[in-house]
């Protein structure tokens, strides 16, 4: 059991065994939770037992409570309504909330004016006009609105008439949308006439509309006012072809409110078929939250209370899926209308009807509301809006260029799937065309070699290309791809010096914040790119030395130079090794070891390297080996590149030991193809 705040435990002998409403308040006096109690007193004392704490909701509310408001009345059904009320205006933290709680805009008559206006409003005034609504809806709103300026001549103007009235006519008079009253030239009971064919008819009753208009029409003729009666007889047909709507259930007499309920966790939905003369007319819903502990039918029983006690709009009968405690008190507060649960029947078949709305706006809504947050996750979503794509780049790729002293001139493609790298779909270029050091032409040959490839395999293709550089690099890029008709295919770069995005198309580059997904997404990319250009770069310069060092000592051909670049990855790397690590090696002994180290260091004695083994023992090598065919240039095999005739072959290479020396990078063991 809590402690009771002091301002309840003051309040709470006081308190009386009556019907009535408490405000729960915190510190500041901020409304957190309205209810209703049959008796004041107990429900109070209730919150502070530990029979309460039924829910973590209920908890948390009552370590936040400092002080109590109470109003009593006269019954347990005033209660209902003034809880209804108090909700409304408080809309409390901890009480059943309806989502985006907003005022929905309604269809108001005039009926209080001597010329009745039609319009929308989202205000409810007690001014004797006639409200329809809330329409959840807009879209069904604004077309019954037209619908009525279709059919009726409703005056659009905002005079008080018959205390204002104006010189002439308007516009509507004159193309046929008004007939004047402001200038006496419709009298007020033909008007008047009109305006309660247009409330049956926004009500629901067509049909009853049609039979006033056909009389109309008929005491018109009757009268020799043809043109009248020609008038009429074009509402007539104009409301005819509205008078299409499917019948759901045919149910005896009467208009209905038939209220489906679906619940997933803490969100729930409710829908509202309106049902008039037979005929599905409209569908509301709402959608709930806060549900944490509360049951479906307290949950039911909340937005009922809410919905219709403040509503002037009522059907005869509201069927509800469910019973509820307050089922009966609900029914008091609503005059004239019946709240029923029906078991079976035509009105239970309704029931189901609504029931599987529910659940398909609810499903719905998961579902959005799912996307929602792999926006807010996925930084695709922002590079999309960022650079205004037209399609989500959900794919993308970045190229990269690397070259030492116009040397050894190496690309890098690095791809990227829903904002993360896909190491399968690297590749790395060895730049075949270009002599010296000249980026642009280097960029131009990657990206058409890239794509040219793709295209001939028939693979997708990116949905955003990325280059590191700037404009130069960028429009190198874009002559390549419109060789291959690939022009159309969203192309942009990414400058180091000042982060600044160049869009093919844009004359002014587009800045990010340094806080942006979408820069973080690409400075990612352009990194990645970058480390697997140098690396590829760097492990071609280790092979070119090594080879020419290795050419130079006799005995030592390509399978032996393959082998070493395979186990110790660089020239220093040999020098490094001991004779017994190169003696392990495919192809070497330990005299071999000791003879390739003593010619790798010509000013030690091979007795620092070499073990102690026989001097007799000989060196069995190949005739290759030996030296006796000529070497051939080779690359890194250790970092998955081809040899230089077949640059082009997408196979990765193995996985070796890791011994290399400071200055080179090993790559990652899932080193991609060499393109």
């Amino acid at each position: 059991m809590l402690e009771t705040p002091a301002a309840v435990a003051a309040k709470l002998p006081h308190l009386p065994e009556s019907p009535g409403v408490y405000l729960w308040k915190d510190a500041e006096g901020t409304v957190l939770y309205v209810g209703k109690a049959k008796r004041l007193r107990s429900r109070v004392r209730s919150y502070f037992t530990s029979d309460h704490y039924a829910s973590v909701k209920t908890q948390h509310l009552v370590r936040l409570i400092a002080t109590l408001d109470t109003i009593v009345v006269p019954s347990e059904a005033h209660a209902l309504v003034l809880e209804a009320n108090l909700i409304k205006e408080y809309r409390p933290r901890f009480n059943i909330a309806l989502r985006d709680d907003k005022s929905y805009p309604y269809i108001k008559v005039t009926l209080q004016e001597s010329f009745p206006r039609v319009y929308v409003t989202r205000r409810l005034v007690s001014d004797g006009g006639r409200y329809f609504g809330p329409y959840t809806d807009v879209g069904a709103m604004r077309r019954a609105l037209n619908v009525v300026k279709r059919i009726f001549t409703v005056r659009s103007c905002h005079y008080a008439l018959l205390d204002e009235v104006p010189d002439r006519p308007c516009l509507d008079y004159h193309i046929g949308k008004c007939k004047a009253p402001c200038v006496r030239y419709q009298s007020e009971a033909d008007y008047r006439a009109m305006i309660d064919e247009v409330v049956l008819f926004l009500d629901g009753r067509t049909a009853e509309v049609m039979k006033r208009v056909r009389e109309r029409m008929q005491e018109a003729s009757a009268a020799l006012n043809f043109e009248q009666a020609a008038e009429l007889r074009d509402a007539l047909v104009k409301l005819e072809t509205l008078e299409e709507p499917t019948v759901v259930v045919q149910v005896e007499g009467g208009d209905r409110d038939v209220v489906g309920y679906a619940r997933d966790g803490d969100d729930a939905c409710v829908t509202i078929l309106r049902v008039r003369g037979g005929k599905l007319l409209a569908r509301d819903q709402r959608f709930l939250e806060n549900l944490e502990g509360e049951d479906d039918a307290t949950i039911l029983s909340a937005y009922l209370a809410r919905t219709y006690v403040s509503s002037n709009e009522r059907a005869d009968e509201l069927l509800v899926p469910m019973d509820f405690e307050n089922r009966v008190l609900l029914e008091e507060s609503l005059p004239h209308t019946r709240v029923v649960v029906p078991q079976r029947g035509p009105r239970r078949e309704l029931v189901q009807l609504a029931d599987q709305n529910a659940r398909h706006l609810l499903e719905e809504f998961k579902l959005a509301s799912l996307e929602a947050e792999e926006r807010a996750a996925s930084p695709v979503y922002d590079l999309q809006r960022e650079l205004g794509l037209q399609k989500l780049p959900r794919s993308f790729v970045c190229f990269d260029i690397s070259t030492a002293q116009g040397t050894d001139t190496v690309g890098s493609c690095v791809w990227f799937e829903n904002g993360r790298p896909k190491r399968a779909e690297y590749r790395k270029f060895k730049v075949k065309t270009v002599e010296g050091t000249d980026d642009f032409a280097s960029m131009r040959e990657v990206v058409g070699r890239y794509f040219g490839r793709r295209l001939e395999e028939q693979k997708g293709l990116p949905d955003l290309i990325c280059i590191d550089g700037g404009k130069g690099q960028l429009h190198a890029a874009h002559e390549a791809l419109s060789v291959l008709g690939l022009g159309e295919v969203p192309l942009i770069s990414l400058a180091k010096k000042e982060e600044e995005i160049f869009v093919l198309g844009r004359r002014e580059s587009v800045r990010l914040s340094r806080r942006s997904p979408a820069l973080r997404t690409l400075q990612q990319a352009r990194d990645e790119a970058h480390r697997f250009a140098v690396t590829f770069n760097r492990a071609r310069r280790s092979a070119r030395t090594l080879t020419s060092e290795l050419l130079r000592i006799p005995g030592i051909g390509p399978t032996k130079r393959r082998a070493l670049l395979k186990v110790f990855g660089s020239l220093q790397g040999v020098k490094e090794a001991s004779a017994e690590q190169i003696a392990a090696v495919p192809g070497f002994s330990l005299v071999s070891a000791a003879r390739l180290l003593q010619a790798l260091h010509p000013t030690e004695t091979p007795a620092e390297h070499a073990l102690a083994a026989p001097i007799a023992e000989v060196d069995r090598h190949t005739p290759e080996e030996a030296g006796d065919t000529p070497a051939v240039p080779d690359v890194d095999a250790r970092f998955g590149a081809a040899r230089e005739d077949v640059a082009d072959e997408a196979q990765p290479g193995p996985v070796l030991p890791a011994l290399p020396p400071p200055d080179v990078v090993p790559p990652s063991s899932t080193s991609a193809p060499s393109s």
